[in-house]
């Protein structure tokens, strides 16, 4: 397969180098030496600090909203957002299966079940349509909300992932989800900087998370944030991921179970030097995008693009091969050459503590999970 070796090529080419092209790797090139020795200094490395407050500041400008809340991960930020929201033991979550494990485990850290929903094939993220054919079949509402009909249990939110940091098409779920009185939790972990309909995303549902793990765009090792626009439940969420401590000057009393969620402030400060930075990462990505639409419109190869009333942050870039057996030899001749590509997600409903959860047809997620490769999308210097 010619187009495969072209492939290569041209993406050795555009990271000036034959060495190994790893899938994104953080980008190190601002404040963050500076900012983590004056922590250090400050023996203040731990829950608190002025990073610690700096970052919170920072995320509120660049996601639009009115509380933030520092994290030690995203994982753990989704779980209790959806707590926040009203999640508790056996209630279900409509979410995808075409996502990462941890969306599926933030809804079970909760004692509730995901329900999984298929995807759109342009977004690659949660159907507006599918969950609306779902609750029309299955939705029982109520004046405490909506249950389902097949098992009798509360739908208590709905968890959508903003897949590689396309946005899915928000408006349209959000009409679904006020109708069916089904709060949303967008999983932005992965789409920081981008916008729909030129909202930052995270900003729309009722609460969003984000994640800022060693491979996103941006970085703090660890760490993750949630966002809304609801203060009450903003504060409500500081106090339940720093053990649900009642104020005091001395005294230790906490009058709930609470988490241990705190982002340290060594985190924070590496995380404030990389939000810096974003507005360069964002243009240097969308250029490579650029680059790679140019190279794959002439191409057996077809490369992911955003979607109308759309900005994508282009985090983790992908193409879309024929088939699985065309997958399967792209995956096997670029890793072989030294660039490191990966395919989308098994489906969650596959992994073995998820198989027995309610699902429509999955169609779209089955066409997807065969056929999207992950391409190296790493900032270039």
């Amino acid at each position: 397969m010619n187009h495969i070796k072209d492939t290569i090529a041209f993406i050795q080419d555009c990271y000036k180098t034959k060495d190994f092209i790893p899938l994104h790797e953080p980008t190190f090139g601002g404040n963050e030496k500076k900012y983590l020795l004056e922590t250090i200094d400050s023996t203040f490395v731990s829950s608190i600090g002025a990073y610690v407050d700096k970052f919170e500041e920072m995320m509120l400008s660049l996601t639009s909203t009115k509380k933030t809340v520092a994290v030690v991960n995203g994982t753990a930020g989704i779980q209790v957002a959806l707590r926040l929201v009203g999640v508790s033991s056996g209630d279900e979550v409509l979410t995808q299966a075409l996502t990462f494990v941890a969306t599926a485990n933030a809804i079970a850290y909760n004692g509730a079940s995901p329900i999984f929903i298929d995807v759109d094939i342009d977004t690659m993220g949660l159907s507006p349509m599918a969950v609306s054919l779902f609750l029309d079949e299955f939705g029982d509402l109520r004046e405490e909300g909506c249950f389902n009909k097949k098992t009798g249990k509360k739908i208590s939110a709905c968890l959508p992932m903003h897949t590689f940091g396309f946005p899915v098409h928000l408006n349209k779920l959000k009409e679904v989800c006020d109708a069916w009185k089904i709060p949303i939790v967008e999983d932005a972990a992965e789409s920081l900087g981008s916008e729909y309909r030129n909202k930052p995303t995270g900003s729309i549902g009722e609460i969003g998370v984000f994640s800022f793990n060693g491979n996103k765009i941006v970085t703090c090792g660890g760490g993750g944030v949630i966002v809304t626009n609801n203060e009450q439940l903003g504060f409500k969420g500081k106090y339940l991921t720093t053990t649900a401590k009642v104020p005091h000057a001395y005294q230790f009393y906490h009058n709930e179970l609470g988490y241990n969620f705190r982002m340290p402030n060594l985190n924070a400060a590496l995380a404030c030097a990389q939000l810096e930075q974003l507005s360069s990462f964002l243009e240097n990505k969308r250029t490579l995008a650029k680059v790679y639409k140019s190279f794959f419109g002439n191409s057996e190869i077809k490369f992911r693009t955003e979607t109308p009333d759309t900005k994508a942050n282009y985090w983790l870039m992908c193409v879309e091969l024929e088939g699985l057996k065309e997958r399967d030899i792209f995956l096997k001749e670029t890793n072989a050459s030294k660039v490191m590509t990966r395919p989308i997600w098994q489906l969650m409903f596959r992994l073995p503590m998820y198989n027995h959860c309610q699902k429509d047809q999955q169609l779209n997620a089955r066409f997807l999970e065969e056929r999207i490769v992950n391409i190296p999308s790493s900032v270039r210097k």
